[in-house]
């Protein structure tokens, strides 16, 4: 009875710890992923260094091609891209 206990305490700092700390941490990454996957020609996006740009194309599935001025383009990985600043709506069919 006392084995128990003393396991309790561990049991419940460990679910405390993943409904605080794991499960935001990996609903947050699946957000991020699935942004990433829908990245599409015409979005305006930051990179996580902080550069601005839009997308001018998308070469596969890890890289982007962000035009960040006029005839500028640089590829990047699609993972360092933080967030969508602006979406473009999907053209119709």
């Amino acid at each position: 009875m006392e084995a128990i206990q003393g396991i309790i305490p561990f049991i419940l700092i460990f679910a405390i710890m993943y409904f605080l700390l794991i499960r935001p941490q990996q609903k947050k990454l699946k957000e991020h992923q699935n942004m990433v996957a829908a990245l599409r020609r015409g979005d305006q996006v930051v990179t996580q260094g902080g550069i601005i740009g839009k997308v001018s194309k998308v070469k596969d599935d890890n890289e982007v091609e962000i035009e960040i001025a006029s005839g500028v383009n640089v590829r990047v990985v699609r993972s360092t891209i933080s967030q969508v600043v602006n979406r473009t709506e999907p053209a119709n069919s």
